[in-house]
């Protein structure tokens, strides 16, 4: 019961449904407990984002097929089609902790950490008309998510599915009296899922050099793109603005000759992305934290090796 108190219900049933595989012991940890609480209070926080940024807007209107979407509208009702399918089949065959996984990896890394950041553009943007479609999208997809997560977490989806169901002329006592999402195959869009999830890849390779070669995340740097596929060209021209905006750039270009400048490199599939250094870090200063690293390590070494 103290585990209860401290965390709260829906973070421990969660937790108990993640751990919930056939034939397995579950061994109970708070600091699992602590991770999916927090996982409770990301879906609250997107709750209230989105709540917010609902102002003179009216739900019980929305008709998406009538509205123009982006690609990153179509990317996130495509992963939500996904979840309530792989959901409903894993309720239907008692896997429950594969609902568990589908629906938290939904929720926060694709809802949470993209969508809500690939729309705010056009959130604040001065199209009313752009903002709408944005609002709608984003209303549809949170209403359906509270009630795929309803099963696993009744207390946190009750409550705020009692804010936004009024807004969509929504009545009943109980969330658990509506029905639950089911799979629509037409909201499917493969080619659009695959240009997301390549600049999903790109904006994560770019901050992975910046963690790298410790560039602040704050500071807007050159981007280089190389490749042999004109399909990665045209998916850098077509997200353009939210590559420059998701990953803080100052240029974005596609790099044609043979010698690139001095830069770091990732690989997104066959793709480089290079991030030229020149003017973002100190030469001298990052060869001797350099310097530094290697006698740490070698020290290290040193010390395993003696205990070996």
């Amino acid at each position: 019961l103290h585990v209860i108190d401290e965390y709260g219900a829906d973070a421990v049933r969660v937790t108990l449904t993640s751990f919930a595989a056939m034939g397995r012991d579950v061994k109970l940890s708070t600091d699992r407990i602590g991770g999916y609480r927090n996982f409770c209070n990301k879906l609250w926080n997107a709750s209230r984002f989105t709540l917010m940024n609902l102002e003179d807007f009216d739900p019980s209107q929305i008709d998406l097929d009538s509205l123009d979407l982006s690609d990153a509208d179509r990317w996130i009702l495509t992963r939500l089609e996904e979840t309530a399918r792989q959901t409903n089949q894993g309720l239907e065959d008692y896997k429950f902790n594969e609902v568990a996984s589908t629906l938290y990896s939904f929720t926060w890394h694709n809802f949470c950490d993209w969508y809500i950041e690939m729309a705010k553009g056009d959130l604040y943007g001065d199209d009313p008309q752009v903002k709408e479609r944005v609002q709608s999208v984003l209303f549809t997809v949170l209403e359906q998510l509270l009630r795929l997560l309803h099963p696993l977490m009744p207390f946190i989806t009750e409550e705020i599915w009692h804010r936004i169901a009024p807004l969509a002329g929504k009545t009943g006592d109980s969330i658990m009296l509506q029905a639950y999402p089911q799979p629509d195959a037409t909201k499917q869009d493969s080619a659009v899922t695959a240009d997301i999830e390549w600049l999903k890849g790109v904006i994560v390779a770019v901050r992975n050099i910046r963690g790298e070669m410790n560039i602040s995340p704050a500071k807007k740097i050159p981007v280089l793109l190389r490749g042999k596929d004109a399909e990665d060209q045209r998916r850098m021209n077509d997200n353009r603005q939210f590559l420059s905006s998701l990953a803080k750039l100052e240029s974005l270009d596609w790099f044609e000759g043979d010698k690139a400048p001095m830069s770091a490199t990732q690989l997104v599939g066959d793709m480089e992305v290079l991030v030229p250094m020149a003017g973002l870090i100190d030469k001298d200063a990052e060869l001797k934290r350099l310097d530094k690293e290697v006698e740490r390590l070698q020290k290290e070494i040193g010390r395993l090796e003696g205990k070996l």
